[in-house]
């Protein structure tokens, strides 16, 4: 009897449910529309998407609201039911007759901020739009040094419920930063930690940089390029505090850095936990390289590594819907286990579609050519995680965000991606000076040009003896292939005719990719076409000047880069290694072929200072029975051989250094841990050994083949016009007809 009773129970509950519910349901028998005026009745009826006959319940209700708001017209919407009467009052947003933008002279600066206004003349005017309006505007006005810039929105109302819409921006003055100064426990030296972050500061040859001017968005880079730096340095727990901008009555503004850096960590055990359903055969990859890192110092780099690997497991169809946390723990005092756990999302999503504001001048598909989830595709939180950074990656936007939203579909998600877009060009100018000579360089750059993120780039080099032209075209992600595409244009005249003999012009254009053919390997190759004009000196020998005249040349280049250092810039530890051949095509003109092969690896001996070795080798050979071009010959890099003029090493042909067939070099250099308090200054002790050799077009020259070696004290100042190297050297093994040099310098700096 009470099973018995339960069940009527249940049964009559249902049914006061469903009775309820009916009772609140409505058949729409009439509409009547109040408050529209530019709006007409049908036009609304059509946004409400109700139709006569429909019946409606208070949740439909809800969503009429969110369809008439949604549609930008409407500052206040009341939906109601009477007599099966569907009752819409609506208050109407003014209409924007003329867009006014007053305080702003210069045209290009001008245009942009109409760019980025998404308001439109004879559009709908919103009050939450405008605001954000105000603070886009800003950051683009605030990125151009105008730090105390204002803005104010001032609306004219008209008579047929229209406003004239005014941006009144007061852009102030410019602010420039006077002095960057690293403060606390930093560890560092103030010439390393300056050329970590971008901001610059103020100096009179400086004029085109916009790094001198006050940016918060560019100090907030600053502030997360020092925390990265400090992480992959071992310093796990580094806290770079708030920066502080302080300036006096002058505006004169000084930026600090407050470091905490703390102890260095080192890595102690690591754990993959994996779902029980899980294959643990597709994870030994990266258990094997985990265990590998035991014992290592902490690098942010390796975690972000491994979550690199793990994508690349994720993206398999069987693993669509995993995910990943990683947790860090310290352990005996400087120690940290690391457990990464691959999780499966309790509930599958799939992403119905995917939303992006915001990208006024950026093409829409461009944004989307970045992202490895699709519409369709399962929501994946590490592969969404990872599109999003790929769109940060591209460089041509100030901020990203996203976020995941419900649809109507229980079992989908919609991504709402917002991008604010900044400046994507730059002009910069460079010179230098040094033993070797002088030179300059001008520069114009475009990262998002037509808002397709192609980039261009043009340059100009001058020195003592060339002059070289370039311009390059890069399309990233060509035809979906996830490569960039290079095509460029050089024109180049090297006159070394008193020194070396002979004089060429060459003028070409190349087509080229480059993109990481395997993990940490990265692949170039490309297809260079090319015409040169030689001349030789009067004073050259027969031999040599029978090379004189005009060459058509094809080429077909590529080269292998493995690096496997903890950072690019300054590394610390690991190694690289890059192999370079040029193979002729159109044999008849060029038979040269060059080889070339370079090592570099990094040691920590003592904690921030490093020793590094490096191994190089080049070899230039004729496949036929012409002799190498006497442009194709080779010279050994300045930097490769201190204490010998630069050039000045190897065969001799009339009183001209012509070159070898074959040249190598090894370089060993340690810092030396001597006077810290000069934050500026770094000091190192070198062993330089190299060898130029081979005369292929003459028996009876001397092909030079001799060990020359030196040895010396070298200094790198971090200069306020810019950093200065120099060395004091001493040759220790060289021949007669080498030219030395004891000291050395070079002085670079950017405008």
């Amino acid at each position: 009897m009470k099973i018995i009773g339960k069940h009527i129970l249940v049964l009559i509950s249902f049914l006061f449910l469903v009775l309820i519910n009916n009772s609140f349901a409505e058949k729409i028998t009439d509409f009547e529309i109040k408050g529209n005026k530019r709006v007409n009745v049908e036009t609304i009826k059509i946004f409400s998407e109700i139709n006569l006959g429909d019946d409606l319940e208070s949740n439909d209700l809800n969503d009429i609201l969110k369809r008439l708001y949604k549609t930008n017209f409407f500052q206040n919407v009341e939906v109601k039911i009477e007599n099966s009467t569907l009752i819409i009052k609506v208050e109407e947003n003014p209409i924007v007759q003329n867009l006014i933008i007053k305080g702003i002279k210069n045209k290009d600066t001008l245009k942009k901020v109409k760019e980025l206004i998404s308001i439109k003349e004879k559009n709908p005017y919103i009050e939450d739009q405008a605001e954000a309006e105000v603070r886009r505007i800003k950051n683009f006005i605030q990125e151009g040094g105008y730090y105390f810039s204002d803005i104010e929105i001032l609306k004219k109302e008209n008579d047929n419920n229209t406003i004239d819409l005014v941006f009144n921006i007061d852009l102030g003055e410019k602010a420039y930063i006077n002095k960057i100064i690293f403060t606390g426990d930093k560890k560092f030296k103030r010439r390393k930690l300056i050329n970590v972050i971008t901001s610059e500061e103020d100096k009179f040859w400086k004029f085109i940089s916009s790094k001198r001017l006050l940016n918060k968005q560019r100090l907030e880079l600053d502030k997360r390029l020092l925390t990265n730096f400090y992480k992959n340095k071992g310093y796990f727990g580094v806290q770079v505090l708030d920066n502080t901008v302080q300036y006096d009555t002058e505006k004169n503004f000084n930026i600090i850095f407050n470091i905490e850096s703390g102890k260095k960590f080192f890595f102690s055990n690591f754990e993959l936990i994996l779902p029980e359903d899980f294959d643990r055969n597709n994870f030994i990859d990266i258990e094997k390289k985990l265990k590998k890192f035991s014992g290592e110092r902490y690098s942010l780099k390796i975690v972000e590594k491994m979550l690199d690997n793990i994508e690349k497991i994720a993206s398999r169809k069987q693993y669509e819907f995993v995910n990943a946390r990683i947790d860090e723990k310290i352990v005996d005092g400087d120690k940290i286990d690391v457990k990464i756990s691959i999780l499966t999302d309790e509930n599958n999503f799939y992403v119905k579609n995917i939303n992006i504001f915001g990208n006024n001048i950026t093409i829409e598909d461009v944004i989307r050519n970045e992202l490895i989830i699709d519409e369709g595709d399962p929501l994946n939180k590490i592969l969404f995680n990872k599109s999003i950074n790929a769109v940060k990656g591209m460089n041509i936007f100030d901020n990203v965000s996203s976020e995941i939203i419900d649809t109507d579909n229980p079992n989908e998600k919609s991504i709402n991606i917002n991008v604010e877009e900044k400046p994507t060009g730059q002009i910069s100018l460079g010179a230098g000076v040094g033993t070797s000579g002088t030179s300059t360089s001008f520069g114009v750059q475009e990262n998002n040009f037509l808002g397709k993120a192609i980039k261009l780039n043009s340059n100009l080099t001058l020195s003592e003896e060339s002059i070289k032209g370039l311009f390059s075209y890069t399309k990233p992600n060509y035809g979906n292939s996830d490569k960039d595409l290079t095509l460029s244009l050089q024109a180049i005249e090297t006159d070394r005719l008193t020194d070396y003999g002979y004089k060429s012009n060459d003028t070409g254009f190349s087509i080229g990719t480059n993109f990481e053919y395997l993990e940490d390997l990265y692949f170039a190759p490309s297809v260079l076409v090319n015409f040169e004009s030689l001349t030789t000196s009067s004073a050259a020998s027969s031999l040599l000047k029978k090379q004189e005249g005009s060459y058509f040349d094809t080429e077909v280049s590529y080269s292998f880069f493995y690096d496997q250092r903890d950072q690019t810039y300054q590394p610390t530890d690991g190694y690289s290694t890059y192999f370079f051949q040029k193979l002729p095509v159109n044999i008849d003109e060029n038979q040269t072929v060059v080889n070339g092969l370079e090592y570099n690896t990094y040691y920590e001996y003592l904690d921030n200072q490093i020793f590094s070795l490096s191994l190089f080798a080049k070899a230039a050979n004729s496949i036929g029975d012409d002799d190498v071009r006497i442009s194709d010959r080779l010279y050994l890099p300045a930097g490769k051989l201190r204490g010998f003029e630069a050039g000045k090493i190897g065969p001799i042909d009339g009183g001209d250094f012509v070159g070898g067939n074959y040249l190598s070099s090894l370089n060993a250099q340690a810092n030396l841990p001597i006077f810290p308090a000069l934050e500026t200054f770094d000091f190192n002790i070198f062993y330089d050994a190299a060898n130029v050799w081979g005369v292929d077009y003459s028996s009876s020259i001397n092909e030079s083949n001799k060990i020359r070696s030196s040895t010396g004290l070298g200094v790198d100042w971090f200069t306020p016009i810019g950093p200065l190297s120099f060395s004091f050297s001493q040759p220790l093994t060289k021949k007669s007809t080498d030219k030395t040099e004891s000291f050395r310098f070079n002085l670079g700096t950017t405008f």
